[in-house]
């Protein structure tokens, strides 16, 4: 019995935020939620569609022409060139996407490669999805950057597909363009799909406004037959109650991941479908705003993480609203806690400071002594939790 899930668990970060749950007084840098209510342009798409009775029934299974039509218009202005007909699919986050995408393609047992570390849920799809997935290092050295040469190795004749965020979490840093095309180049060779979820893509911070600072394999049209794009309206618009995102591709991949996209969910939700359209349509502000709150908070959690460089090390985060610190300077400087994992000291803060974050290792081996902290969340909280942190380390060191 239960023979399919026996090899599955709920992400670490979940576990984190439950255990947290249970604690009176606990502060979250854990789960990834921003902080903001969602925008008012948003709600009163949504409220108008309801109060014209356009809610109430299903949307076609591919989501509303006009959410489409909107999103093709969107991509266009990066370069990326997709039908709103044939080649997007609105879906019930990226999550579902990503999901659905992997169903399509995935044989039992073939491989996926993650790149290491990387958003934790996606071992649990592949797994799901009848597949294998396959750790690849990062090079933290290197800014934690691709390992094309490591890549290139992993690849085997049982690999299927190489699934990333990017900007990345839970480094916070972007992929170059130079190392994507190279990447670009493997997947021809080995005949390969390409999962990239982008769904951090509007919050990179320290733009040079004159360079083309972030690069899709999307973006490549002889590679449309090979990558699958995923976004979500989650993470740019603060709405992550609203499980509202999409997947464009080629229409040959489309066609094929709409059987089973019907097959799991019928179609999104279609209140959010609305909700959707109103982010895309008067939204722009509302988007700006959010990165310019993010990038003073990003300053504000190195900065404390500065006053603790005798428990973390960590590279500044150029994108999304995560940092993902080392604590070899903690272990190295207190030996009585020198054997000590990244899910024991996780706990450890949880329960002697009442700081939710999340262990490394959720995100894969490589994650391994690093935490991932969340400055999505208010200054408050942030302070709050260094606060904490700082009491605690002080009484130990």
């Amino acid at each position: 019995m239960f023979q399919k899930t026996k090899n599955l668990q709920v992400s670490l970060i979940k576990q984190m935020e439950l255990k947290a749950a249970k604690i009176p007084d606990a502060v979250s840098l854990s789960q990834g939620i921003p902080s903001f209510d969602t925008p008012s342009c948003v709600k009163r798409r949504a409220e108008r569609a309801l109060q014209d009775g356009l809610v109430a029934k299903y949307s076609l299974t591919t989501g509303l022409q006009e959410l489409r039509e909107l999103i093709e218009q969107e991509l266009a202005k990066n370069k990326m060139y997709y039908d709103y007909d044939q080649e997007i699919i609105i879906t019930v986050g990226a999550i579902e996407a990503i999901t659905s995408s992997l169903l399509t393609i995935l044989e039992p047992g073939q491989e996926v490669l993650l790149p290491d570390p990387s958003y934790a849920s996606y071992q649990q799809i592949v797994r799901l999805s009848g597949g294998k997935p396959v750790f690849v290092p990062l090079s933290e050295k290197d800014g934690w950057a691709l390992d094309l040469d490591k890549i290139k190795k992993a690849i085997t004749k049982n690999t299927k597909a190489i699934l990333f965020c990017n900007p990345n979490n839970p480094t916070g840093t972007v992929y170059s363009k130079e190392q994507l095309l190279e990447l670009a180049q493997l997947v021809e060779k080995f005949n390969l799909y390409v999962i990239s979820d982008e769904v951090y893509d509007n919050f990179i911070f320290d733009l040079d406004k004159s360079k083309n600072n972030f690069f899709s394999l999307a973006m490549i049209p002889d590679l449309r037959k090979r990558i699958i794009r995923v976004n979500s309206f989650s993470k740019s618009y603060a709405m992550t109650g609203w499980r509202i995102g999409y997947l464009h591709s080629d229409r040959s991949i489309v066609k094929e991941i709409l059987k089973v996209h019907d097959g799991l969910v019928t179609c999104a939700s279609v209140i959010s479908q609305y909700a959707a359209m109103g982010a895309l349509e008067m939204g722009e502000s509302d988007i700006e705003n959010f990165k310019n709150q993010y990038q003073k908070r990003r300053d504000l959690i190195c900065d404390r993480l500065d006053k603790l460089n005798n428990v973390f090390s960590y590279q500044k985060p150029v994108s999304a609203y995560y940092v993902f610190p080392s604590f070899k300077p903690f272990l190295e400087n207190n030996h009585k806690f020198s054997k000590i994992n990244s899910w024991q000291m996780a706990l450890m803060i949880l329960e002697k400071a009442k700081v939710a974050l999340v262990p490394g290792i959720a995100f894969g081996p490589n994650g391994e002594f690093h935490l991932r902290m969340s400055f999505g969340r208010t200054e408050e909280d942030i302070n709050l939790s260094f606060d904490r942190m700082e009491k605690l380390f002080n009484s130990i060191l």
